[in-house]
């Protein structure tokens, strides 16, 4: 038997690595506080929300701590990384991770995925922020409901206060212009409303920003690319071809303005019966699947076509939380734990920013 102490202890989870880094966990500083009694009792730190490899992990360490024959006690944290940002650039100070939700062309439910996504990695104990960058067709603020707090415009001398809605604070063109007007604006006016969204912005401290993008490749993806460094973009499509024509271009789009792609989602993949569970792929099959081996990245969930996930868009109620044990914020919650460690493992090598470890 080893004899235990706080340092031998850390000395044998040194020797432990993180399946999704292969980073020891001591270097990594995934290690807080050890005590030691009659049993060890230690913090470890996660790198994402939903940590899919929690398991491989938890079975590590206990194999490095068995030779001290004490029972193990693990307290699980989250710390999500952060790669600081070139100083020009550093203009969300508070946020660890920008994502991008985009997708090449309309009606492929890229906004009701990037708001059911927000509140699953809310769900998953991660601090989030939605923006709205849909500026023609701001939709998110329906989508999630009425507001617990409305959006504070004013900026004298003080940062524009985001909408709450379900505790996620929210973004949009929609809290600026009068109900049913459009908004016809060219690229510069484009720019400067969403450089204000960022500077001007009491977003808090987050881990995730979620962008929702407007469909194509056009000024405000420009202008966010100029404007902050991107963590990673996820693109939404559907499985036929046509639609994937359009996510090539978005693909080619995050290429150029240098952002990585952390992987894409099948939306409307398929639809199951309610009654007798029969499997109908609607809009074909495997186009997602193809298309991520084309370009070498994750397929990050497939989503099913169904009218209760349409349905919480309309009502302002997210299926993620209007049925969170359901099948499909099941599938949401898999996706955003997927995006959250593809976002991770892509930190893993770069310099980290220190962060509160938060129980989950």
């Amino acid at each position: 038997m080893t004899h235990a102490t706080p340092d031998s202890i850390r000395q044998a989870l040194s020797t432990v690595e993180d399946p999704a880094t292969e980073r020891d966990l001591v270097s990594a500083r995934q290690v807080g506080e050890i005590s030691v009694g009659d049993s060890i009792d230690v913090e470890l730190a996660l790198i994402s929300p939903g940590y899919p490899l929690r398991g491989t992990l938890e079975s590590r360490v206990r194999a490095a701590l068995e030779p001290f024959a004490k029972p193990v006690n693990i307290s699980w944290q989250l710390k999500v990384p952060r790669k600081p940002p070139r100083q020009d650039l550093d203009r969300l100070p508070t946020v660890k991770n920008v994502i991008a939700v985009a997708a090449g062309k309309g009606g492929v439910g890229k906004s009701t995925v990037a708001v059911n996504l927000a509140m699953a990695l809310q769900r998953l104990g991660a601090s989030v922020g939605l923006l709205d960058a849909d500026i023609y067709g701001p939709s998110v603020p329906k989508m999630m409901g009425p507001a617990a707090r409305q959006c504070d415009k004013s900026v004298s001398g003080a940062k524009i206060i985001p909408a709450l809605h379900r505790g996620i604070p929210v973004m949009s063109v929609d809290f600026f212009v009068e109900t049913g007007r459009a908004v016809i604006w060219r690229g510069p006016m484009i720019h400067k409303l969403l450089q204000q969204f960022l500077e001007d912005v009491e977003w808090g401290e987050l881990d995730y920003l979620l962008i929702d993008l407007p469909p194509g490749t056009g000024d405000a993806q420009l202008s966010l690319g100029q404007l902050l460094p991107i963590t990673g973009g996820v693109i939404v499509t559907t499985p036929q071809e046509v639609a994937l024509l359009d996510v090539r271009k978005a693909v080619d789009m995050f290429k150029t303005l240098e952002i990585p792609l952390l992987g894409l989602i099948e939306n409307m993949s398929h639809y199951r019966c309610p009654s007798c569970g029969h499997v109908d792929h609607i809009f074909s099959s495997g186009g997602g699947k193809r298309l991520a081996e084309e370009f070498n990245a994750e397929l990050l969930g497939q989503l099913a076509i169904d009218n209760t996930v349409s349905a919480g868009g309309e009502t302002g109620n997210p299926v993620v939380n209007s049925a969170p044990d359901g099948e499909h914020a099941k599938v949401f919650l898999e996706t955003a734990a997927n995006i959250a460690l593809v976002a991770a493992k892509m930190h893993a090598t770069g310099p980290k920013r220190s962060s509160l470890l938060r129980t989950v």
